[in-house]
């Protein structure tokens, strides 16, 4: 039991070592685009057309003057009374 053990280990080494591997392809990466010298500048354009001023609007009417209200009735007399108002007295200091 031993052998056949044994022997069944070799050969199903033999058989993986002789698959086929599969190949590593390395993708190479891409390009770097570099900048080249800057080339000379070009013609400046050619001006705009200057726009129209507006029209200045109409200016409005200036509103009428209110009516002034009656005068009211006189009053009656006073009293003849008299008033005294006495300043409130200061805080005392301590």
């Amino acid at each position: 039991m031993n052998r056949l053990l044994a022997i069944s280990t070799v050969f199903a080494t033999l058989f993986l070592a002789a698959c086929e591997k599969p190949v590593v392809v390395n993708v190479p990466a891409p390009p770097v685009s570099v900048p080249g010298p800057m080339g000379p500048q070009g013609a400046p354009g050619n001006q705009g057309n200057q726009g129209n001023t507006g029209i200045t609007g109409d200016t409005g009417s200036t509103g009428s003057t209110g009516s002034t209200g009656s005068t009211g009735a006189t009053g009656r007399p006073g009293d003849p009374a008299t008033v005294i108002v006495i300043p409130s007295a200061s805080t005392p200091t301590n």
